[in-house]
């Protein structure tokens, strides 16, 4: 009994003791936050507007909008390297032990190897976006070519879909796609190579999807959480079926929808005249907990590894603030500049 309540009471600082990457949006950089305190600055990353930060191997890596690499040590939270892959570059992804990049310009994707050394340029003639790894290829998206290209064992398969393809998703061997110009979601079985185009309804009337950009998506299990373009809504959909299972109403247009790792709540920030607001959502029972204004501009949203905390990043009063789950009390918040995306890095990757 004296355990259990030893661990009860030492649990709302085990998230804290996590480490963050936290998108510097403005200055290139990355603050490295740790026990509710920023420790440090990773300097001279690039342009990082649209900025994302992905773990393999134990490393961290940046993607920056003009078109560098950069390899971090998350022990010693220093970079290690940075190479000029592009001049605008959309995304990064892993596929065995390669790191493929997606260029809007030049019209190329790019293989390296773990060292940065750049190995492969496949000139595509498009801009290309959505690149996921899977064990044994990759596949991306050319939104001026509208086709998806599959990139396995050196060979390439390519299939025609809809009207300029923006992003993608990879759930298993299932690759989703949005389009730019058109309704509906592109479908690419990667196992069985088939495609089809998916178009969906409810209460009678087409739903319109957001392009699946940089997580809006909430994945949970073989489900997920879709905002729809225009309705304030998220709907639920089966991604083996592709079937609509319900929604959650909302109190504005959602942007990101967030799962919590146990999968129980879902985070969902908004556009417009409520992009200072944060609802909390009850995955079970389908509806809003609370929706609260949180900051001024929310970014991201991104919940601690355990998933009693949530952060949030509020670009127009530079603060990433930690709360709760699921009361949303505030724990603690911090100065970062114009923060963008939250990323959390796991102690102790290597060495």
């Amino acid at each position: 009994m004296l355990l259990v309540m030893l661990f009860i009471l030492i649990l709302p600082f085990l998230s804290i003791a996590e480490k963050l990457y936290v998108v510097e949006r403005e200055r290139g950089s990355l603050a490295v936050v740790e026990e509710g305190k920023v420790v440090k600055e990773i300097e001279g990353l690039g342009n990082l507007s649209h900025a994302t930060v992905k773990v393999w191997e134990g490393y961290a890596y940046v993607i920056s909008r003009d078109g560098y690499l950069s390899k971090i040590d998350p022990k010693e939270d220093k970079l290690l390297k940075r190479v000029k892959v592009g001049n605008s570059t959309i995304g990064l992804d892993f596929t065995d032990n390669h790191i493929v990049v997606a260029n809007y310009d030049p019209h190329t994707v790019v293989v390296l190897d773990e060292e940065l050394n750049i190995l492969k340029t496949l000139k595509t003639g498009s801009r290309n976006v959505g690149i996921k790894g899977f064990e044994g290829g990759f596949v991306f998206s050319l939104m001026d070519k509208d086709e998806v290209w599959v990139v396995e064992r050196q060979e390439i398969r390519k299939f025609k879909v809809g009207n300029m393809p923006f992003d993608a998703l990879l759930s298993g061997d299932i690759y989703l796609l949005g389009f730019f110009k058109e309704s509906g979601i592109g479908m690419i079985d990667i196992k069985n190579k088939l495609y089809r185009k998916l178009d969906f309804k409810a209460q009678g009337k087409e739903v319109v999807f957001k392009i699946p950009h940089f997580g809006t998506w909430g994945i949970v299990g073989d489900e997920a959480f879709i905002p729809a373009v225009g309705e304030k809504r998220l709907y639920k959909v089966d991604l083996r079926k592709m079937e609509i299972l319900g929604h959650v109403e909302l109190g504005g247009l959602p942007v990101f929808a967030s799962v919590s790792p146990n999968g129980n709540y879902l985070a969902v920030n908004f556009s417009g005249d409520r992009e200072d607001y944060l609802a909390l959502v009850d995955v079970k029972e389908m509806k809003v907990l609370k929706e609260l204004k949180l900051g001024q501009r929310i970014m991201h949203l991104r919940f601690s590894q355990d998933g009693t905390r949530l952060y949030v990043s509020s670009y127009f009063d530079s603060k990433l603030r930690a709360f709760q789950v699921p009361d949303l009390k505030l724990l603690y918040e911090l100065n970062i500049p114009h923060p963008s995306g939250v990323f959390l890095i796991r102690r102790n990757h290597h060495g």
